[in-house]
């Protein structure tokens, strides 16, 4: 991704992100006249640096910060989300049409594939492949702490759960 400067009347950068980035909005910088420079014929940026995610509306209690993804920038081949799972918690069987790889940082966080039930404890992880059946809840005293990889990204259109 290429985000170039541009100077304003006042002597501040002018940042445009691209469309699929928040909605095109600008962010202005001050800027020292030794940048003024620099910038000028700098203005490649080879990073993304995300320090606002998308906080994904929920009714359940859960948390989900999404830092890369549909909603949070628009991106379809990937989503990357920290997420925390009150005691308690649960959602019901998917079979998503993504990859979606979980690691714990904190707490524990029961994971049933395709009939198999295994429990995630800090520092581990698990790669559920598309197609699986698969439900994850928090049955425990404590909240659960993780990030979710999903490729594709997550969507409610492909996460398939199952109702009622």
């Amino acid at each position: 991704m290429q985000i170039c400067p541009k100077l304003n009347n006042g002597g501040n950068h002018v940042w445009q992100i691209p469309t699929h980035f928040y909605n095109a909005r600008q962010i202005t910088m001050p800027v020292q006249a030794a940048d003024a420079t620099s910038a000028k014929y700098n203005c490649m940026m080879n990073f993304f640096l995300q320090n606002k995610p998308f906080v994904v509306p929920t009714r359940d209690g859960k948390l989900i910060e999404e830092h890369f993804g549909k909603l949070a920038t628009q991106q379809d081949n990937i989503s990357i989300a920290h997420m925390v799972a009150p005691p308690g918690w649960a959602e019901p069987h998917q079979s998503p049409t993504f990859d979606e790889w979980t690691l714990v940082s904190s707490g524990r966080k029961l994971v049933e594939v395709d009939g198999q039930a295994m429990v995630l404890e800090a520092g581990q992880s698990i790669l559920v492949k598309k197609g699986a059946r698969v439900k994850y809840s928090n049955p425990f005293d404590q909240p659960c702490n993780y990030w979710s990889i999903c490729l594709p990204a997550f969507s409610m259109e492909n996460v398939h759960r199952e109702e009622g």
